[in-house]
């Protein structure tokens, strides 16, 4: 027995009839079209208000205060201390924010700043974005060489 497209049809029961409402008063739908006497809405276009709309009255987020200032130039580093590097790597490699990533020591590589919390005994080559004075006296102090990426 084969089955052709254009006499395939939903089972019994599983489809209804569409409501057409505004079709007079005995179709059950007519007059205001199912929606109630006045107001907002029974009004054409009502749906097209946006999510966030409250009748009318001043929206939750204007009700709210506000404070303090986002400075949209704003630069932010990721920060990676002198102790950090005395633990995890070996004498004489070279440091850089790919290496730092790969490690999982820093999750984005656009902008490294060292710090010098801690002490540094090895001698490292590290390259990044910005150093602070005591970072850089004490890879310096140690052997090591700084190197600023730009």
């Amino acid at each position: 027995m084969g089955f052709k497209l254009h006499e395939l049809k939903p089972a019994k029961g599983a489809t209804h009839k569409e409501k057409r409402v505004g079709r007079g008063i005995g179709s059950g739908h007519g007059k205001t079209s199912t929606r109630g006497h006045k107001g907002q809405k029974s009004r054409r276009g009502y749906g097209d208000l946006p999510a966030f709309f409250e009748g009318g009255q001043t929206p939750f987020i204007m009700r709210i205060p506000k404070r303090g200032f986002i400075n949209p130039n704003k630069v932010e580093y990721e920060i990676v201390n002198i102790k950090v590097l005395e633990e995890r790597f070996e004498d004489g490699v070279e440091v850089n924010p790919e290496v730092l990533k790969e490690k999982g020591i820093i999750k984005c590589t656009e902008r490294v700043k060292i710090l010098g919390e801690g002490d540094l005994t090895k001698k490292l080559i590290v390259k990044a974005h910005k150093f602070s004075k005591s970072a850089e006296e004490k890879i310096k102090s140690a052997g090591g060489s700084v190197e600023v990426l730009g």
